[in-house]
């Protein structure tokens, strides 16, 4: 007969683990499940993101379709109005005016869709460039090997903004210009990471068997090395681009990405820098929707590692 002390079952005086049921809930308690509010959490850290990134993109693509953006258009009655403010023309300017009148909220989603069209551009250049360098050097090994790797490693041993603004300055101001040189600054990453996962994945059972099999090297990298190259790369380019808009954002703030006549998010905060203290909202919400988007995009890059990998979960 099991024995009972001060209302508490044998078991736990014990110390014997009491057994949870299958709801969550431990044997003979009332505590609420811990289950499902874990996997709650988890829901939210991936649809959150994905519904402001998706926010992002309908109006970077619709938006300018809605709100036309003349980059030369200028309203003296109209500088420098505060948020909520009616325009000369009727119009309700929901974020403002800047030094010369233009309306920010068209500003600000013209540069969404530069800055996608930008992070979008780079990532399929660089991840295809980098991925395919990677897996070669990786297959082959060899002179091949050390020779891309190390020019991976004097790259990387440079900061990347300053190598970024050392190539915009050599070949200029334009959105091609700026892909470029944000693909040559992230390409190394890509071939790393591809490397890696090929060097892991070519001494596989499967892949020696396939090789015992007569499996040439081409078979071998198409159905073996690349869906097990796929998915970091995709977590890998979701976490970088975060960092690729902050690049073109830098690099247009100092005038050396996107063209003046071609609004985006770095140079409305740079129109914005010198009326800090008179109009705060030319340089303060342009950063905030650049801030919401890299922080977004940082989340889910997370989730998706911590999904593609269960020994990496961070909860």
């Amino acid at each position: 007969m099991t024995k009972v002390s001060d209302g508490v079952p044998g078991s736990a005086v014990l110390g014997t683990p009491v057994v949870p049921t299958g709801d969550g809930r431990p044997d003979g308690s009332d505590a609420p499940p811990v289950v499902v509010p874990r996997r709650r959490r988890r829901r939210l850290r991936l649809w959150i993101p994905l519904g402001v990134i998706g926010g992002y993109l309908v109006a970077g693509v619709i938006g300018p379709l809605i709100a036309r953006y003349d980059p030369i258009a200028t309203s003296v009655a109209d500088r420098l109005l505060p948020p909520g403010s009616r325009m000369s023309d009727g119009g309700l300017a929901l974020l403002g005016t800047d030094q010369v009148g233009r309306d920010l909220l068209p500003q600000i989603m013209q540069g969404a869709r530069i800055s996608l069209l930008v992070g979008a551009a780079t990532l399929l250049l660089a991840g295809t460039v980098g991925a395919a360098l990677g897996i070669l050097c990786g297959y082959l090994g060899g002179v091949v090997d050390a020779t891309v790797m190390r020019l991976a490693d004097i790259q990387l041993a440079f900061p990347s903004i300053l190598l970024a603004v050392f190539v915009a300055g050599v070949l200029g101001s334009s959105v091609t210009n700026v892909v470029l040189t944000l693909s040559i600054t992230t390409w190394p990453i890509f071939a790393r990471v591809a490397r890696a996962q090929t060097l892991a994945t070519r001494s596989r059972d499967f892949a020696n068997a396939a090789r015992t099999l007569g499996a040439g090297p081409w078979h071998v990298v198409r159905h073996c090395v690349l869906p097990a190259v796929a998915s970091p790369l995709l977590v890998i380019a979701t976490v970088q681009l975060g960092f690729v808009i902050v690049a073109e954002a830098s690099l247009s703030f100092l005038s050396l990405g996107i063209p003046a006549g071609t609004p985006s998010w770095g140079t409305t905060i740079a129109n914005g820098r010198d009326y800090l203290a008179s109009a705060w909202w030319i340089a303060t919400l342009p950063g905030l929707a650049l801030a919401v988007f890299v922080v977004c995009v940082g989340v889910l890059g997370d989730e998706l590692r911590d999904r593609s990998d269960p020994n990496l979960s961070t909860r």
